[in-house]
């Protein structure tokens, strides 16, 4: 749904000023490989504070702690 809308706003854009809708076709693949480092740092970050959660929760998961929720 998300490549939908942006095809139907790129569309818009196109009709509505051409040259700033090229311009976007060209940047976006730049911009996108330029993003993608800290894409991947945020992942990286995630992953870390999932397995210190997971760390921290251990000893209520062994002793029996659901969750509520």
């Amino acid at each position: 749904m998300k490549i939908f809308l942006g095809i139907v706003l790129w569309c818009i854009l196109f009709l509505l000023c051409w040259p700033v809708a090229l311009l976007v076709l060209v940047l976006f693949p730049i911009v996108w490989l330029i993003l993608l480092p800290f894409r991947l740092v945020w992942l990286s970050l995630e992953a870390v504070l999932a397995f210190v959660g997971a760390i921290l929760f251990l000893p209520a998961r062994l002793l029996g702690q659901r969750r509520r929720g």
